[in-house]
């Protein structure tokens, strides 16, 4: 009986003293990577939403119980407190391995030393040694085994029914009320071997087709660049426009094959040549001045233009058939302050089922439409910028300037197969500011309803950085530099995808 008494008297003191050097190391390598926990953290499938509560929560719970499982009296409840937290974490893990999209990078603690597998045995084991210790300690008390086993199963129970209301829970969060927190896909794009080297930096994506992608040039207009989507041959033309007697300021090459549309707003003029032929003609003068273009046909167009009578931005649709050419929207765009740079954005097509899409530069907002610019829904990026962060001087001659470093949101927006591929400027919660140095992030959202998938990083190349991006069903292709690369899609973004439309690049590329 002395043998026996000895025994458990040890043993719970040598378990409590085991679960508190394990507690009191995880404990502390968290908090001494602790951003890197909270990053880690936020790329939980499990755990996203509640990252920075998590975060906080676990290193307070792990050294509270520390030290209640060096104090004889508080023993007890601290091998519950103990038990309680292994299970939590158990759970989690093998929810990961089981239901998880994807399995996230580890948490820090001795999570960094073991795989994912041999973390679930290793929890599985410190549980039942905890199991153990709690009815030890719990029938030398005097407790009843059918106590001490209700009360086990209640916390069990209890444990896993939290870990599980976080999981769904977050997944809810962060898809359709995300608090800016990104999560990021595991390795969505993967870079390909193959780089183009452009003759100068100045190349921009005009367009692509089932097995070309095409580029125009900012500082040589007239040039368009055809280029196979293997990026192994290219093809140069000079467009030669009918009149270039005009005062051009910002011209504009667009390719929707079998034609290129060669235009600048402020003339206003629009241009058509075939694909392969310098020569261009006139298709439009002075009908409508504008700032952005989108071809939707070869005589329906979508306009940016400006409100002769506001002065403010609004979408037009210019037909070249009817009599009446040109058609205002003004409420589409939405004013929050001046009517101009507050509605700022990116106008966008989606080719594979003709949905026009506006991404606002300044706030957390883009907007669906159809191709007579009947408004499908308004949905939001996951940042929280609601209300454009700008400031403006209204000029005596009816001009806004922007008076103050605007706080921009979104920089550029592309529509692809139902997903709007958004390259973000703000950085969101929880996340490596390193890693902020070194890429640009692209989030992914459906445009059907109110849905994040997850983000992506480009990672710069060098000093270049990313400056313009093109999507097609196999490859997104950036222009870095005096580059372009090409990342191949994976699955993870792909399977995404829309299935009505097949309007490009359903070859093998």
């Amino acid at each position: 009986m002395i043998m026996i008494a000895l025994v458990r008297k040890y043993f719970v003191k040598t378990v409590a003293i085991l679960l508190g050097l394990l507690f009191m190391y995880a404990s502390s390598s968290k908090m001494l990577d602790f951003e890197n926990f909270q990053v880690q953290l936020a790329q939980s499938p499990l755990l996203s939403a509640y990252a920075g509560f998590v975060s906080y929560a676990v290193i307070i719970s792990e050294v509270i119980i520390t030290i209640l499982l060096c104090i004889n009296s508080t023993r007890r409840i601290a091998l519950y407190a103990s038990f309680a937290l292994m299970v939590a974490f158990t759970t989690y893990i093998y929810l990961i391995l089981n239901y998880s999209e994807f399995i996230p990078c580890s948490c820090g603690g001795i999570l960094e030393k073991m795989g994912w597998q041999e973390h679930l045995i290793f929890n599985i084991l410190v549980v039942l040694l905890a199991a153990v210790a709690i009815f030890t300690l719990s029938r030398a008390s005097g407790y009843k085994f059918k106590n001490i086993l209700g009360l086990v199963s209640i916390t069990t129970v209890l444990s896993i029914g939290v870990v599980v209301i976080m999981f769904l829970g977050s997944e809810h969060i962060i898809k359709k009320e995300n608090n800016f927190t990104r999560r990021f896909l595991n390795h969505p794009v993967v870079l390909d071997n193959k780089v183009l080297v452009l003759d100068n930096p100045d190349y921009y994506f005009a367009g692509s087709d089932d097995g070309h992608i095409y580029l125009g040039n900012r500082i040589f207009p007239q040039i368009l660049l055809t280029v196979d989507t293997g990026l192994q041959s290219q093809q140069l033309t000079k467009v030669v426009p009918d009149n270039m007697k005009h005062q051009f300021a910002s011209i504009k090459i667009q390719v929707f094959p079998p034609h290129y549309y060669f235009y600048d707003g402020s003339v206003p003029v629009i241009f058509k040549g075939r694909l392969g032929s310098e020569n261009a003609k006139t298709l439009s003068l002075g009908d409508a001045f504008f700032n952005q273009l989108v071809v939707i046909d070869s005589t329906r167009f979508v306009l940016r233009t400006q409100s002769g009578n506001t002065k403010e931005f609004a979408l037009a649709s210019f037909d070249l058939l009817p009599q009446i050419r040109v058609k205002l929207y003004p409420n589409i765009l939405e004013k929050q302050i001046d009517g101009v740079f507050d509605v700022d954005g990116n106008l966008t097509i989606d080719r594979s089922d003709n949905t026009l899409i506006y991404t606002y530069l300044y706030r957390n907002e883009f907007i669906v439409m159809d191709t007579n610019l009947n408004i499908d829904r308004r949905l939001n990026t996951i940042d929280t910028t609601r209300i454009a962060q700008i400031k403006i001087t209204k000029l005596g001659d009816g001009r806004h300037k922007m008076n103050a470093p605007p706080f921009k949101v979104n920089r550029q927006s592309v529509a692809h197969r139902g997903l709007l591929f958004n390259q973000s400027d703000l950085m969101g919660k929880h996340e490596s500011r390193e890693e902020w140095k070194s890429a640009k992030v692209i989030d992914v959202y459906r445009t059907d309803k109110q849905e994040y998938l997850g983000s992506f990083y480009i990672y710069n190349k060098k000093e270049s950085k990313m400056k313009d991006f093109l999507l097609t069903n196999n490859y997104c292709y950036v222009i870095m530099g005096d580059e372009v690369l090409k990342y191949r899609i994976r699955d993870n973004i792909s399977k995404h995808y829309t299935k009505k439309g097949e309007a490009e690049n359903l070859t093998i590329e």
